[in-house]
């Protein structure tokens, strides 16, 4: 039986890494590795580094940790490289010899660009910088391209506004998340959530509002909001003939000036509940309530049936047309789709409700396992290479370029990330960086010390909140 915690470092880390301190040329001294995503739909809003340093590069490493690491290791049939970690507790007290570079978190780049750069300090320690690549690439590239797919929704959703509301006032509201229990773990929660909170302020998660806390200090006492909002048992426990009782109960409950509240209503007959329960029997509580009712259908096609929804509703509670000559239902109700909604289908169903008449400003979107779990590395192709060595005193740019896979082409050489004459974001080789240009990437760490903390609110500015 072998024993550890999860946040031993050393264990923290693919197996094969264990054997590569013995596998670079004799004379490594420095290995520089940079992180990208190759390739995809989104650009880079970048994410996640400053909690992942915060979380597991703040504790230094023990001695027991060592310890540790030696019996499972060897037990799992590896090397393990003892005196190399022994060595970096006794000289650096535990903390790794490092330097992580990163562009500032919230900021958006084209992908196939550098967005971090880490290098060892001590040429003791050439190993060290690809050690960590496991629990480091993925510390930046999930909550990063939940933060991409996020902030590209909001920019659908955005100029949807612009075209069909007289504002876009209510746009970091539009889209919330609903993904906390379809996540394959908390700390999945912890992240995705937070780096959806970059560009939104609504949220079921409230992992997410600890992680904020935890990782990112807020300038505000809290940055997202959620309504009272119904499930499908407190609906479903009335049984069919109670749900208009149901139904009654949620108004008594949650109605109220300045209020608002969610309500599933496709329990038994969605169209039934708008026609007849919503906007029959209780339509003048609806109307006289003084808050917003949302109703919420969770089946079916979803632009056919919001669309349908919001022209039942129309019928039923009239609308008006605002300034750029949409239909608005009055402030009391909404619509909320929070069922099979991804980029895909979030800008289908925006289309198709404009289409037929409808501001956006009509719909609000909830996004569960799209936002969080249905990412994975590959959908924005993110890697983490090692592009430069030095051996004996002297830097050489190192690469791959396999001949079976173009689009596996590392880059070369020590990096940096520059705005080019038309103000995009490139990267260069450091070398040829000029004396009066900026070099986007900045330390963030080095030797356990963390150099630069944003706070959440920062972060938004940077990604246009």
């Amino acid at each position: 039986m072998y024993t550890s915690n999860l946040n031993n470092l050393i264990l923290n880390s693919d197996s094969y890494k264990t054997s590569h301190w013995v596998q670079y040329p004799k004379g490594s001294e420095y290995l520089s590795s940079y992180i990208e995503a190759r390739k995809g739909d989104y650009d880079v809003v970048f994410f996640g580094l400053q909690a992942f340093i915060k979380e597991y590069l703040s504790t230094p490493i023990t001695h027991q940790d060592i310890d540790e690491a030696e019996i499972l290791i060897q037990a799992h049939g590896l090397t393990f490289n003892r005196a190399g970690w022994e060595r970096l507790v006794d000289k650096h007290g535990g903390y790794l010899p490092l330097r992580i570079e990163a562009i500032p978190e919230g900021s958006i780049v084209p992908v196939s660009n550098v967005v971090c750069q880490i290098i060892n300090t001590d040429p003791e320690f050439y190993w060290l910088p690809s050690y960590i690549e496991t629990a480091l690439l993925r510390a930046i590239w999930y909550p990063s391209t939940v933060a991409s797919v996020s902030h590209y929704c909001k920019g659908i959703i955005r100029q949807a506004l612009e075209k069909s509301a007289d504002n876009t006032e209510s746009l970091t509201f539009r889209l919330h998340d609903f993904g906390s229990r379809g996540a394959s773990s908390q700390e999945s929660v912890a992240l995705g959530s937070l780096a959806h909170l970059v560009n939104f302020a609504g949220t079921d998660s409230m992992t997410a509002l600890v992680a904020a806390s935890r990782w990112y200090q807020m300038d505000k006492d809290m940055p997202a909001f959620s309504i009272p909002a119904a499930e499908h048992s407190t609906m479903t426990a009335w049984g069919r003939d109670g749900e208009t009782a149901a139904f009654a109960n949620m108004i008594e409950q949650f109605g109220g000036a300045g209020k608002s509240f969610s309500v599933v209503s496709d329990s038994y007959d969605l169209w039934n509940a708008i026609d007849n329960i919503w906007g029959g029997s209780l339509k003048d509580d609806v109307k006289n309530m003084g808050g917003t009712l949302v109703i919420r259908p969770d089946s079916g096609e979803p632009a056919k049936v919001v669309r349908e929804a919001l022209e039942r509703l129309a019928v039923k509670f009239g609308t008006t047309v605002n300034s750029k000559g949409y239909k608005v239902l009055p402030d009391y109700v909404r619509v909320i789709q929070g069922d099979g909604i991804s980029p895909q289908s979030l800008s289908k169903i925006i289309d198709v409700v404009m289409k037929a008449g409808f501001s956006a400003e009509n719909v609000t979107f909830g996004m569960g396992g799209g936002l969080l779990q249905q990412v994975n590395r590959d959908t924005m192709s993110w890697a983490m290479k090692a592009s430069a060595i030095s051996i004996d005193g002297a830097w050489k740019d190192i690469y791959k370029d396999p001949i079976t896979s173009r689009s596996k082409r590392s880059k070369k050489g020590r990096l940096a990330l520059v705005e080019d004459s038309n103000g995009q974001p490139t990267t260069i080789k450091a070398d040829d960086l000029l004396a009066d240009a900026d070099n986007l990437l900045r330390d963030v760490y080095v030797d356990g010390k963390l150099l630069v903390e944003d706070s959440l609110t920062t972060i938004r500015e940077r990604a246009g909140w």
